[in-house]
This record gives structure tokens, sequence and C-alpha cells, in this order.
């Protein structure tokens, strides 16, 4: 991830992480318990919304995001470990985690199959999975034309596809939902799912 898109990601996410997304977040956080592991922290905008858990572990492949996301760990109310790392090969053991949260994130993970397989290995056997995620959306049309954007984005926003089918991905690699809610007509996806091993 570059320097520059580091730099900018907040002011240019800024309006909507103070509206609806901070909304969701917080919602979708509270639910984390135990220990936690955060895939793709970015710029720590979570950090400061984490109450009752043990601790997070967070990994962030960019040097440049966790940078910037020092200021935010310093802000949390629980101890936040920052490791860089990437979500396809995760240095934890087996089984290592009550819960794993993915905010934003799974859309610029170059192998998101082995990522998700990655999810499942680390998870607790009935631990659980917080996803806030945009998603490629079921109406024909508007789905047809996130394929189409897509390699275009891709290269505008380092590496984030808007057409990823995620719900579908977590299903196929055994994490059942248990809560789904759509937000923007489906363009953006909360969910809790958990590791049926």
């Amino acid at each position: 991830m570059s320097k520059i898109f580091s730099r900018w990601y907040d002011f240019f996410m800024g309006p909507l992480e103070q509206g609806r997304f901070k909304t969701i977040r917080k919602s979708l956080l509270s639910q984390a318990t135990g220990t936690v592991l955060e895939l793709g922290s970015g710029t720590g905008v979570n950090f400061p919304l984490y109450k009752n858990v043990v601790q997070v572990t967070a990994i962030e492949p960019s040097e440049f995001m966790i940078f910037q996301s020092e200021k935010k760990r310093e802000q949390a109310k629980v101890p936040i470990n920052l490791i860089q790392a990437g979500a396809e090969k995760l240095p934890f053991a087996d089984n290592s985690f009550d819960t794993i949260v993915a905010t934003l994130v799974y859309c610029t993970i170059p192998d998101s199959e082995r990522a998700a397989a990655e999810m499942k290995r680390v998870c607790k056997p009935g631990g659980q999975v917080l996803m806030f995620e945009h998603v490629k959306m079921r109406q024909p049309v508007l789905a047809k034309l996130q394929e189409l954007l897509t390699p275009a984005w891709r290269k505008i926003c380092d590496g984030c596809c808007l057409d990823r089918n995620t719900v579908g991905l977590m299903k196929k690699h055994g994490f059942k939902i248990v809560e789904q809610k759509e937000d923007c007509k489906g363009l953006f996806i909360a969910m809790i799912l958990k590791n049926d091993k």
C-alpha cells in the first residue's frame, strides 16, 4: 500500500466514518469477546471502539498504515498488539482467537480464498467472525456495473474490488451466518458468523 494512499485514507473516508459507518462499526464491535484478531486494521479506525475484550491482535500488511494507526492505538481502552502481516498467511497457531474482525478490508485482500481458509484455521471452534464489507450487489444491473468498474477502481483504490462475493465465500469455508444486515440497498453488509467446526 502506498504512503500517499495511507496518508489520505482517513481524510477521504472521514465523512462516512463519522456518520453511518461509525454506527455500524460500534454496533458490530460491541459483539466482540475474548481474544480478538483484526484483519487489515488500516489506520486503526476500530481501535477506540473495542470494549469488553481481553486483547486485540491487529494485523496490517502496510507499514504506512501501521504508522498512521498509532494515534488511535493510544486511544484504545484495551491492549492492541500490532503486527505487520497479511491475511493469507497468519502467523498464529490453530484455534487461537475467540473473535475475528474484518471491516472494509476483504475487498483488498489479494487471495481472498486463502485468507478465508486462514480465518477458519485460527478461529476457535464455536468462535465468531464479525464483518462489515462492501460486496457484490444482488441486483443484476448494479452487479454488472460493479464488475465493469472493478478493473479501474482497483488501480485507483489500491487493489479494492467492488464485486467480491464475500457472503458466498464465508459460507463456502464453513462459517454459519448468525445475523446479517444490509445497508445502501445491499452494497454494504454487516455480518455475525459462527465457526461451526
